[in-house]
């Protein structure tokens, strides 16, 4: 028995709209903790480590997203970083 809003929508159709619309906005939520975590960090970029756990991954995680293109470190001596704007690209790519 389907029962129509005055815009003739089934509530189905309302249910299904509804769910979809929370599932984006659940998606959404880690995304947004993620970026006011990067915004709260005041260097222009991270370490291995700090990256790793940024994206709460395994260093080894890291070394082969670098390996296959995922993420373009810089190295400054021996150290290895990676620039905050290169972290929010793959973040929004995922």
């Amino acid at each position: 028995m389907g029962h129509n809003s005055p815009l003739n929508i089934s509530l189905k159709e309302i249910i299904n709209l509804i769910n979809t619309e929370i599932r984006k906005e659940l998606f959404q939520l880690p995304t947004d903790r993620k970026v006011e975590k990067l915004n709260s960090i005041e260097k222009p970029h991270l370490t291995r480590k700090e990256t790793a756990d940024f994206f709460d991954i395994s260093i080894s995680c890291l070394d082969n997203w670098c390996n296959q293109g995922k993420l373009k470190p810089f190295k400054v001596g021996h150290r290895t970083y990676f620039k905050k704007s290169d972290l929010l690209k793959v973040l929004f790519d995922q």
